[in-house]
């Protein structure tokens, strides 16, 4: 299925600069809250610790709930709303071994300042700190195996710098989505690292679209410039980048806006992911292949 009725003519490739600049600023720009916050915001799955879940009839005051929980030792919990202004997340950085008892506590803890009849313990979950150290050293590593099984595949299906232009582009996506997690102040969990997964996944799908269409150019390229090559590449692919883009993109938009606060950091991750991941297939791994060839196959050839 074709959207335009004539190939288009888009010179994508000459707007390298502003796209590098572009990049640049966002992966910067992300850095730099990470910098600040002094790294990532680890749920509890990866830092260890309690979380209860309370709702609330009537949306309550989070000082209120904070001074409620100095009589326990929570006072300096992290303490945020959770979907509505009704429901409130409490994550305590100790780990508890009677989870029961600790709803409990924590109800009991707000019998001061609010109506205990208005309040119920919703969910309580606890994960110790080593148990949650492995979780991350875990995460991190099935995300390294990951790159390493594309690597080896790319390469096998094509040839070595379309492996190093992929995992650029993959590193790119991963930093930027990463990148607008912290300037968004959302945790990074178990859950976002399925979704960092399923954004290289998609990503991947993307520029191997791409590659296939510069491969079979290729090997008509007769005296066609390899920058021209490129964006003839990207254009005969174009139709099918906004279909397969623009579907995905509408499913997720439906997630993040009508799935609910639990998929909600999901689904969000998702979405920045496409969006990234849809613009580094085109101006991040093109590009390398361009500077591989600039720098490499033509000093060869000379």
């Amino acid at each position: 299925m074709e959207i335009f009725n004539r190939l288009p003519k888009i010179d994508f490739m000459g707007n390298i600069r502003a796209a590098m600049i572009f990049s640049g600023i966002l992966i910067l720009a992300g850095l730099a809250s990470v910098g600040i916050q002094g790294g990532l915001k680890f749920g509890i799955d990866f830092s260890g610790g309690t979380l209860v879940q309370l709702q609330f009839k009537t949306a309550p005051d989070i000082d209120d709930i904070r001074d409620g929980l100095k009589s326990i030792g929570f006072g300096e919990s992290t303490i945020q709303e959770f979907g509505s202004e009704n429901d409130i997340l409490i994550r305590v950085q100790r780990s508890e071994e009677k989870l029961e008892e600790v709803g409990h506590q924590v109800k009991e803890s707000l019998g001061g300042k609010f109506n205990l009849e208005d309040i119920s313990v919703e969910r309580v979950e606890m994960v110790g700190p080593k148990v949650g150290r492995d979780l991350r050293e875990k995460a991190m590593l099935s995300i390294l195996y990951a790159i390493i099984g594309i690597v080896a595949y790319i390469s096998w299906r094509f040839e070595f710098q379309y492996a190093i232009a992929a995992i650029i582009a993959l590193i790119h996506d991963v930093l930027v989505t990463m990148g607008a997690f912290s300037i968004a102040d959302k945790e990074f969990t178990l859950v976002i690292v399925a979704a960092f997964l399923t954004i290289i996944g998609y990503s991947l799908n993307d520029t191997i679209v791409i590659f296939d269409r510069i491969r079979e150019n290729l090997r008509r390229r007769g005296k066609t410039p390899f920058v021209e090559l490129i964006n003839l590449s990207i254009n005969q692919t174009l139709s099918r980048t906004i279909l397969t883009s623009g579907t995905t993109l509408l499913v997720v938009l439906a997630l993040f806006f009508f799935g609910g606060a639990i998929i909600h950091d999901f689904s969000f991750a998702l979405l920045v992911g496409i969006i990234i991941g849809t613009y580094s297939s085109i101006f991040i791994a093109s590009v390398f292949l361009i500077y591989w060839e600039v720098n490499f196959k033509a000093k060869k050839r000379a």
